[in-house]
């Protein structure tokens, strides 16, 4: 794992630099692609670092934390490269991430130890790795785990490509959208840790469960309150605030669910997790950003679909029981 993940952290910062060289849009349109492929492998072996370690309960603990960071930076993203903007040029934005990944490195080569056993170690050939990935298919709970993740994290997708039009466009908030938009995140960032703090005693199924059944409600009565009452920021602040941290109780507890039986492929099974579940919750919050009519009805309508999308997917994979401990 270490090895891996120098590599990508240094590719990482390569592609960086390359964007800030660029005189070419098409070239920092590859450079950024390419250094979307590093950061790709850095999610993957993070996760599968957390998996060689823990299981369960105590790796949900844990990736409570590291979705904290996975969920909450790529929101506040773009405040942070506007206000480097702010004082430099557009190019420090790269020169900012290729410093971040090089500290990174740094931090890994004095402080992580190579997680992944001998034993465990899989050869690199087409055979062995396609016996892997079918593995992950087959494995039920894997797979369920994977697609209701998908399928909920397309409302996530879709406020990030949608976000700026609901505040400005609908609520006229274009000169304090960036703090609006910090608040919704704090939120999430508030969920995870307090997701770190309870998983251990109540389990990462009834936290999970409950917490969806949560999100469904609640997208429902901010879909309700627009119809009754319209669409006021006062009362659709705090209920999308509320709708919003429910990922950060679904995300940590549904991958260590998807994880657990995966334990001699972790770095197999979080590469396939991972590109799949965001496959299909990019596309999913593209159709329902797309929908954008100006209020809010379609977006929130498609919270309450894909809850309860999500919600089915779990039911058939646990053969209809829910809250269950294990």
């Amino acid at each position: 794992r270490k090895g891996l993940l120098s590599l990508c952290l240094v590719g990482y910062a390569i592609a960086g630099l390359a964007c800030i060289a660029t005189n070419s849009f098409a070239t920092l349109l590859i450079a950024r692609f390419v250094q979307g492929i590093f950061a790709s492998g850095v999610r993957v072996i993070a996760v599968s670092i957390v998996r060689d370690l823990l299981a369960g309960r105590a790796m949900a603990r844990i990736m409570s934390l590291v979705m904290t960071v996975f969920m909450v930076v790529p929101i506040l993203a773009p405040t942070i490269g506007a206000g480097v903007m702010l004082v430099a040029p557009w190019q420090w934005t790269f020169a900012l991430l290729s410093v971040a990944a090089m500290l990174n490195l740094v931090w890994i080569q004095i402080r992580l130890p190579e997680t992944l056993s001998e034993d465990d170690r899989q050869p690199l050939n087409p055979s062995q790795t396609g016996k892997a990935y079918w593995q992950v298919l087959k494995t039920r709970i894997t797979f369920g785990y994977m697609c209701a993740s998908g399928v909920i994290f397309g409302a996530l997708f879709a406020f990030v490509a949608a976000s700026e039009q609901i505040f400005t466009d609908v609520f006229a908030q274009h000169e304090t959208f960036a703090l609006w938009f910090a608040g919704v995140a704090a939120a999430l960032a508030a969920a995870n840790f307090l997701n770190a703090k309870i998983v251990e005693r109540f389990g990462m199924r009834r936290i999970s469960h409950s917490v969806l059944l949560m999100f469904i409600a609640l997208a429902l009565i901010n879909v309700i309150t627009l119809y009754t009452v319209g669409e006021k920021l006062w009362l659709f602040y705090p209920l999308f605030c509320l709708t919003f941290g429910c990922f950060g109780m679904l995300g940590a507890n549904f991958t260590a669910l998807a994880m657990e039986p995966q334990g001699k492929i972790a770095g197999t099974a979080s590469a396939a997790y991972g590109f799949a579940s965001t496959t299909v919750s990019s596309f999913i919050g593209f159709l329902v950003a797309g929908q954008f009519d100006g209020t809010i009805a379609p977006f929130m309508w498609g919270f309450v679909a894909l809850g309860v999308g999500s919600l089915t997917i779990i039911l058939i994979t646990e053969r209809g029981r829910l809250f269950q401990t294990r």
